[in-house]
């Protein structure tokens, strides 16, 4: 099966086809020609997921998943959330990385989780499927693997931040990873 996940985010595409598997051929937007940027203009990460998966199915008529994902971190009242690919202003990882370190300055209570929801539209039906990653935020980054806040957030009952472990060991507890799942099951049963 054909599926276009709406992104070009090479590292979440080499993340979520090794999940998938050989059942699936999944497509970027570039490769289904679409190459403008995917307005995320929702107050929220769920909002966000829908918004784009609807943009791509409906323009261009293929059966299309969206994630979107945001760190939440309890001392700020749940920021970045929603914003947390433009916490800084820009897309500047760093920079998103300094904003949060700066802002958690003094406090101890660090305690985060990432969430995922992907949202799937095909023919036959729209779903959500949202996984959560519970953690806390380290006083400086380590590690050099995965993206974005990856380098500052220790998952519960690991020592290690997700940009230290593997892209593998990653994909065992990841929040992007427990969506997917949820979608892979959604699709296994639905198209027996």
């Amino acid at each position: 099966m054909i599926l276009c996940f709406a992104t070009n985010n090479q590292y979440k595409i080499q993340e979520v086809a090794q999940l998938l598997g050989d059942n699936f051929k999944i497509v970027s937007l570039q490769e289904i020609g679409c190459h403008e940027e995917l307005k995320e203009e929702q107050s929220t990460i769920e909002g966000n997921s829908l918004q784009k998966a609807k943009y791509v199915f409906e323009r261009y008529h293929v059966p299309c998943f969206t994630d979107d994902s945001g760190l939440e971190i309890e001392a700020l009242a749940g920021e970045p959330g929603v914003h947390s690919a433009y916490y800084s202003g820009s897309r500047d990882f760093d920079a998103n990385i300094q904003l949060v370190l700066h802002k958690l300055g003094g406090i101890t209570q660090r305690k985060a989780h990432f969430k995922t929801v992907i949202t799937l539209i095909t023919a036959d039906t729209q779903q959500q499927f949202t996984g959560l990653l519970p953690g806390s935020i380290i006083q400086e980054k380590k590690g050099t693997n995965g993206f974005g806040y990856d380098p500052i957030f220790v998952p519960d009952g690991h020592a290690k931040t997700l940009a230290q472990l593997t892209l593998q060991e990653k994909n065992k507890i990841s929040h992007r990873s427990q969506a997917v799942k949820a979608l892979i099951n959604f699709l296994a049963t639905t198209n027996r």
